[in-house]
């Protein structure tokens, strides 16, 4: 379907990067949601929530809250960003902040982010998939333990280089009529066969609260404890604002070819909320099967993320359990193909032809969007083999706190232009270096990594200059939510400054605008388009 796609509702060339990188903007209702919808419930949702539920307990549960408060959040300012976007022919949210501030290197720092942040995405997606077919038999050490890796890389580069986002979106259908019904016999199936749903949580209460071999602590809790009670909250709402930033969402939303496709998509979108609940549910149900990840031959260290297919391979009959790694696959290979094709849009437009050919034909800018789109996914490669977190989500929660620093640009800009782009500037570097350094301070006390090993921060850990203003706080933070806090404080300083000493802030012009209905009008003078 894949490679069919390439045909499927085609303009005359897919040589253009509108065509290649959006579909040709002409997706109705049904495909957007599809699109959308395949694009931000991923292998994030059936294989690293879950492993979460599994390994922690109820703070694994974030992801619900993340998911509900973040269609009101992103609903006006999706539909701001879709018409200021088709005005001006913006195909990355860096095109928008290089022409509201006529600044290059702002937009060259907005591209860079995104790029950066969703490789680990993209890591996320291959690992579903290399859990499916570890699971099936598929685990060696040396070069056979990275094999699963190779398969799902070269079919997932081979068709999204010829497709383009139409693979995704036309693949996308099968993939969720595949993870409803999975889910659906999960939760009715699994919980009768296991003895229902209060034996469950029952088993799984203990499981969590016995002492862990490598650390000595319980391992979690069926209900949140003091300690990370803020860091769930630091979760879901630093998720939320984080989840439109990054460039594949967004690509889904300038694909649509109106804006009353937006509204009814961020309408509908919120059933898959409800399906990302049944999923996580399925944690527990893997605790009160017994089940046991698999462990990684080729690093010694047990794989989370083979969770949920081993549930699935010891508990359903062999023939439903094909169905359902058929489902965890696709799953993956849906997003991964949407945000490779979103980075790709990025290098292509925001440094490519910013730094390298400005005059760049639309032949020349698919083409290398198109490579680019094969060189992101050896970089998302690279995060798989070169950071181990604690849990697969940490390579989407890491990815978060990068993205998150994006948000004083893309997204408050679009009401304001109060913000100075030096104070801009300025807030990405500082939120960015401090967002890495807590990164890198976290370790894992399961594969004994000292840095990257996940993304729970301990507040008596935190330092503002060697000031440690929890000092011996046992909570735990998001430090994306942090990086961002610092992030905008430095950025209304300098643009505070920079407007006093009457520093010039950039351009805003642009071409006239062709307005289609009252609303779209109103959000193009909002941002300066007359």
């Amino acid at each position: 379907m894949g490679f069919v796609a390439s045909r499927w509702r085609a303009g005359n060339t897919l040589d253009h990067l509108d065509e290649w990188g959006l579909g040709g903007r002409k997706f109705g209702g049904w495909i957007t949601w599809f699109l959308v919808g395949g694009d931000l419930y991923t292998a994030y949702t059936f294989v690293a929530v879950p492993a979460l539920v599994f390994g922690a307990g109820a703070l694994g549960f974030y992801a619900l809250p993340y998911t509900v408060i973040l269609y009101p959040i992103v609903f006006l300012p999706a539909l701001r960003m879709w018409s200021v976007s088709r005005s001006r022919g913006y195909v990355t949210p860096a095109d928008f902040v290089r022409g509201r501030f006529g600044s290059p290197t702002l937009a060259l720092l907005i591209a860079i982010t995104g790029i950066v942040a969703t490789m680990p995405y993209i890591a996320l997606q291959l690992a579903g998939i290399e859990a499916v077919l570890r699971t099936m038999g598929l685990n060696g050490s040396g070069f056979a333990g990275h094999l699963p890796l190779l398969v799902a890389f070269v079919i997932l580069a081979l068709y999204t280089y010829r497709s383009g986002l139409r693979a995704p979106a036309l693949i996308a259908f099968v993939k969720d009529i595949l993870i409803y019904l999975v889910i659906l016999v999960a939760v009715f199936y699994l919980p009768a066969k296991l003895g229902g749903w209060s034996h469950i949580f029952d088993v799984s209460q203990q499981k969590l609260a016995a002492p862990s071999p490598k650390t000595g602590k319980p391992s979690g809790s069926i209900v949140l404890g003091p300690s990370n009670q803020l860091q769930y909250v630091t979760l879901a709402l630093g998720s939320a604002l984080a989840l439109f930033l990054y460039p594949h969402s967004l690509t889904g939303v300038l694909a649509s070819r109106g804006r009353n496709v937006i509204k009814r998509n961020m309408i509908a979108l919120p059933a898959y909320s409800l399906l990302l609940g049944l999923l996580a549910l399925l944690g527990f149900v893997a605790l009160s099967a017994g089940t046991k990840p698999i462990t990684n031959a080729a690093t010694g260290n047990v794989d989370s993320n083979t969770v949920v297919p081993v549930l699935f391979d010891t508990q359903f009959p062999s023939w439903f359990a094909g169905i359902a790694f058929a489902a965890i696959g696709i799953g993956a290979l849906v997003p991964a193909a949407i945000m490779s094709i979103a980075a790709a849009n990025l290098w292509t437009r925001n440094i490519y032809k910013e730094y390298f050919r400005r005059n760049a034909t639309p032949a020349q800018e698919a083409k290398q969007a198109k490579l680019a789109s094969l060189i992101v996914k050896f970089g998302a490669v690279a995060f798989i083999l070169f950071i181990d977190p604690l849990y697969s989500i940490d390579l989407q929660l890491i990815g978060g706190v990068l993205i998150l620093q994006t948000l004083p640009a893309v997204a408050i800009t679009l009401y304001t232009r109060w913000l100075h782009r030096w104070g801009l500037i300025a807030g990405w570097v500082v939120g960015m270096a401090w967002g890495v350094i807590m990164l890198y301070g976290i370790p894992n006390p399961n594969t004994g990594h000292a840095h990257f090993g996940g993304t729970a921060l301990p507040l008596g850990n935190l330092s503002i200059f060697g000031w440690h203003p929890f000092a011996g706080s046992q909570m735990q933070i998001y430090p994306g939510f942090v990086a961002l806090v610092a992030n905008l404080v430095v950025a209304v300083v300098v643009t505070v400054i920079a407007r006093r000493a009457k520093v010039f802030n950039g351009t805003d012009d642009t071409e006239p605008a062709d307005y289609h209905t009252d609303e779209h009008d109103r959000d193009l003078r909002a941002v300066g388009v007359h």
